[in-house]
């Protein structure tokens, strides 16, 4: 497959937490954190996003987030469960990015803050609309969730090379 074609990011940060007395990796949804991660997947098939593959933090409400979003999907993607996305920085995010086959034209990404955030940044030379102040306004709160579009390889994603095509947060 040739590596300059369209492809599309979606940053998918986790629904809301619990506190409860675990570890920060055991922690489990809240009941709010259940009802944003439902209405992600319903804004996702509504807008016709669907991820080829999707590359899931090990964290437990990462993993409650994403078995809460996909069954909304027209698709169901390959999901990877990704140790490394876990309180991964900046640089590891693209990284993880780089690595994947350039067979895949859309893949998500479902982790953590400040991750998230900041990778929608690095990665948005432009945005549609009025996209990227609503992002910054509305400081990627729980279930954000950010789609970005490129062209080329994704051994070649890097700062400034994508388009903000979209953004959702579940109170905007």
């Amino acid at each position: 497959m040739s590596v300059d074609v369209p492809r599309r990011i979606v940053l998918l940060r986790h629904a809301k937490a619990d506190w409860p007395q675990v570890s920060d990796h055991d922690r489990p949804l809240a009941e709010r954190g259940r009802r944003e991660a439902a209405a992600a997947g319903v804004w996702l098939a509504g807008a016709g996003i669907t991820p080829e593959l999707t590359l899931c933090s090990t964290a437990r409400r990462t993993r409650e987030t994403w078995k809460l979003v996909a069954p909304a999907l027209e698709q169901r993607p390959k999901t990877v469960y990704e140790e490394k996305l876990y309180e991964a920085s900046l640089g590891e995010l693209i990284a993880i990015i780089n690595g994947t086959d350039d067979a895949v034209r859309a893949l998500m990404l479902v982790g953590h803050n400040p991750g998230m955030h900041a990778l929608a940044d690095a990665l948005a030379a432009a945005a549609e609309g009025d996209t990227l102040e609503r992002m910054t306004r509305s400081g990627y709160p729980t279930a954000a969730i950010a789609v970005l579009s490129l062209t080329g390889g994704w051994k070649t994603v890097e700062h400034g090379v994508a388009r903000l095509t979209a953004y959702w947060a579940p109170h905007d």
